[in-house]
């Protein structure tokens, strides 16, 4: 017995389609093409800033502790 087998997915389907909705299922794929693109993204813009903290810490040397 299959797990895939077509008639599960049928059930399944249908299973989706009286929790959410017709409308919901519409926007679901769209929704979340958007949200992989954003999280993409956010990892690619955070990677330079890290990069340039550590630039700017490693250039300037470390504070003596009481100095001020």
């Amino acid at each position: 017995m299959d797990i895939f087998a077509p008639r599960h997915l049928l059930i399944i389907l249908l299973i989706a389609l009286v929790v959410f909705g017709g409308k919901k299922l519409r926007t679901l794929g769209p929704d979340l093409g958007a949200a992989i693109r954003g999280f993409k993204k956010a990892m690619n813009d955070e990677a330079p800033a890290e990069d340039m903290r550590q630039l700017t810490s490693a250039s300037t040397p470390p504070k003596e502790p009481g100095a001020t």
